[in-house]
């Protein structure tokens, strides 16, 4: 029952993460993106820039930071998604980045931390 509402919380997350960068002017490419690699929380288009997001949703800090949860295994999987989804969608020569998201949802209300350019590591 805990996993169950753990992914309902992270798909609350995912909705405010969407609808927080749609009024910050991004253009949402895909959300939930899955390949054979992994999956991709949120693709969006950011001026010239494909972004890559990872959206960690928490209602506590009792784990720690929800962008500590994007670890080095994470990171590389992340990657593998987004070599895939420029491949599948022929954007090879387009910039790209990868950010996190953390949502913290406390008593009914949220708050946003958008991290850019989070995993800057070539893998």
């Amino acid at each position: 029952m805990k996993m169950y509402k753990n992914r309902d919380i992270g798909k609350i997350g995912e909705q405010i993460a969407t609808k927080y960068l749609e009024e910050n002017k991004y253009e949402i490419l895909k959300n939930n993106f899955y390949c054979k690699q992994g999956e991709m929380d949120i693709v969006a288009k950011d001026n010239n820039e494909i972004v890559f997001i990872e959206v960690k949703t928490r209602t506590n800090d009792k784990f720690g930071k929800p962008s500590e949860a994007v670890n080095y295994i994470k990171q590389k999987h992340l990657y593998k998604v987004a070599k895939y989804f420029l491949y599948k969608y022929n954007l090879l020569d387009m910039y790209i980045r990868f950010d996190v998201i953390e949502v913290f949802i406390i008593n009914g209300k949220f708050y946003i931390n958008h991290i850019k350019q989070a995993i800057i590591e070539d893998f």
